[in-house]
């Protein structure tokens, strides 16, 4: 299997700089250890997957009814520093105890003042399935991701064209993972159902314009519709897992996503402000009424 590093052209000019950077990081990685060493030691790594995509699933069994990707970030591009009380483990045994279905772990260091050592952090304190969230761009860091112990991983098709976006799938569920695709615009969607069909794809509309930063909830309204119809009635087996992603701050956010079928939400700004994320998750999860 060859790796791949060379994206579009013609996507937004901050997430460029921060592909130029992943593929530097990349390089630094292969110059430690390289991507055979890695393939080497995932023949060989028995750590179970711990089921993101089940677990999002079986939330309809749930009291509430609602599945909620609990974030842990320390920072981003456009905020800077949103917690100054950061603490993975602390932050992952809060969101666990407070209800939160699976977790989200920031490993970029540059612009989200991540690292690989949050997601071992937060899976050693919770048994929540995780989410490695970074920007992939290269089949090394699939491997990175599955040694880390991750139980999902991110692919934001603005990010990667046809071919690596099918080559990193594959990879990723040939390695028992789940798989978050993200798109924004109706041509990123178009893009994402030419991937095969699979129990671990799960599909996340971000509702953040990645060339203004702007969010307008209205994306993930949009785009649900035509992604559910074109995965409906098409040889699955199950209901296509849709999130929706960012913008989310109040109860009135998650009800006006229930009420249009969306059931899955990633969410983390909201509690990342806090200095409780856990009882942030708690209060937002209580003001919604049971079957909402």
């Amino acid at each position: 299997m060859t790796t791949s590093s060379n994206t579009q052209t013609n996507i937004p000019s901050v997430l460029q700089r921060i592909i130029a950077t992943k593929r530097e990081e990349v390089i630094a990685a292969k110059k430690e250890q390289s991507l055979a060493l890695l393939q080497e030691k995932a023949a060989t790594d028995t750590h179970p997957r711990r089921g993101f995509a089940n677990a999002l699933r079986e939330t309809a069994m749930k009291e509430s009814g609602i599945g909620i990707i609990a974030e842990i970030k320390k920072a981003s591009p456009s905020k800077g520093i949103i917690n100054h009380n950061f603490s993975p483990a602390l932050f992952a045994k809060q969101y666990e105890q407070a209800g939160a279905t699976c977790l989200s772990i920031l490993t970029d260091r540059d612009y989200f003042q991540g690292d690989d050592t949050y997601l071992l952090q937060a899976s050693n304190e919770a048994s929540l399935p995780v989410l490695r969230k970074d920007f992939m761009i290269d089949v090394y860091q699939i491997y990175q991701s599955y040694l880390l112990g991750a139980d999902c991983i991110l692919l934001i098709m603005a990010c990667l064209n046809d071919a690596q976006v099918a080559e990193l799938h594959a990879l990723s569920i040939e390695l028992g993972m789940d798989v978050l695709i993200e798109i924004h615009t109706q041509e990123e969607l178009e893009r994402a159902l030419k991937l095969p069909r699979s129990v671990h794809n799960i599909y996340g509309i971000n509702n953040r314009d990645l060339n203004t930063f702007q969010v307008d909830l209205q994306n993930t309204l949009k785009l649900k519709s035509f992604l559910v119809d074109a995965l409906t009635g098409d040889g699955d087996t199950h209901k296509p897992l849709v999130v929706t992603e960012s913008g989310i701050h109040s109860s009135d956010d998650v009800r006006l996503m229930l009420d249009n079928g969306i059931e899955h939400f990633l969410i983390g700004e909201h509690f990342m402000k806090t200095d409780h994320p856990g009882q942030a998750l708690q209060s937002l999860l209580a003001s919604i009424p049971a079957g909402a």
